[in-house]
């Protein structure tokens, strides 16, 4: 059997979408760049995405495209959405597992009624008609139990829990989500 993803921890990064970006080349399909401490994680339309140290997860997956060994089969630019489905529906999949029950605002974000437990940010690289590569951003709160106040409707796995849910360990966590996705 092969090996599925790879997950790279970070102690220390700016953004992982960044970092992936960077690493694009050397980066297998199905690559996951993780943070402990993100910071300057980016949202959409230029939003930042803040993240207690070690609290949450703060990762992002590359995905490449072609027809060679280990890729992906092509996508068309035109049906680019089904790439944030698969993100958004993983990590509700996700949630489901552990008795949350979420749900999404498309294209970007993951809420527990009306607070935001996830935010998503996908960037694109258009080669043609076709996308050559993503890097799907994903910031999921899971252990943090303060927010900034600022923040108009934050939550997370563990304030969101029914069941006494104990602190997760963020590599289990990380592996569970990519089994599914």
């Amino acid at each position: 059997m092969t090996k599925k993803h790879d997950i790279i921890w970070l102690e220390s990064t700016d953004s992982t979408n960044e970092e992936a970006g960077r690493r694009i080349s050397d980066l297998d399909n199905l690559s996951v760049l993780s943070a402990v401490r993100q910071t300057e994680g980016r949202g959409q339309r230029g939003n930042s995405w803040s993240s207690n140290d070690g609290e949450n997860l703060t990762f992002s997956i590359v995905l490449k495209y072609g027809n060679g060994e280990g890729f992906i089969p092509e996508i068309r630019a035109a049906d680019q959405f089904a790439i944030s489905e698969a993100a958004a529906l993983a990590v509700v999949d996700l949630l489901a597992s552990y008795d949350i029950e979420a749900k999404i605002k498309w294209p970007n974000d993951i809420y527990v009624g009306n607070r935001k437990i996830c935010g998503i940010l996908i960037e694109n690289a258009i080669r043609g008609s076709y996308i050559a590569n993503s890097i799907i951003g994903i910031g999921l709160n899971v252990n943090q139990q303060t927010f900034d106040p600022s923040l108009p409707n934050p939550t997370s796995m563990l304030l969101c829990s029914t069941d006494n849910l104990q602190k997760l360990d963020l590599r289990i966590l990380l592996e569970e989500l990519m089994n599914i996705f």
